[in-house]
């Protein structure tokens, strides 16, 4: 008999945050494992014009961007549009995608991986690469486990 999936609710003093050097930083909402796999949650903040994610794909899962304040430009499979406060993008597996903040905005979005892949060690090395405390190259190790491929 599989185990029953208990409803989750996490309040914002219980996140962690990973603070990014331009101000922006991550909120660490949900991993897979506090979903039963279902999906993974992060809030983003970047700050103005800054980038959030070179090109990328992830093989298993489709990562959801809602676009909570701010304009965000997206890349996806090689096609360039911006997104709005209160604008949703989907990328479904396979897709490669780079987003930032647009030129001239900062920008806050609601990211959510489907299904869930335990992410949060990820997110946490992101915030040492960019601080200059690791390579990215040692990020690319770990593109399987966390099922996040760099072309």
């Amino acid at each position: 008999m599989s185990e029953i999936q208990k409803a989750l609710v996490v309040h914002a003093e219980e996140t962690e945050r990973i603070d990014l050097p331009d101000g922006g930083g991550f909120r660490l909402l949900a991993d897979a494992r506090h979903t039963g796999g279902a999906l993974g949650a992060n809030r983003l903040s970047l700050a103005e014009g800054a980038a959030g994610a070179r090109s990328h794909f992830h093989a298993l899962s489709t990562e959801l961007f809602h676009v909570l304040d701010g304009v965000m430009r997206f890349t996806l499979d090689g096609v360039t549009t911006t997104v709005a406060a209160g604008g949703l993008v989907s990328v479904p597996p396979g897709t490669p995608h780079s987003f930032g903040a647009a030129p001239g905005s900062a920008a806050e979005l609601l990211v959510v991986l489907a299904p869930g892949v335990d992410r949060f060690g990820y997110f946490r090395s992101l915030g040492r690469i960019r601080h200059g405390l690791e390579s990215f190259d040692d990020l690319l190790a770990e593109q399987g486990r966390y099922d996040v491929h760099f072309p």
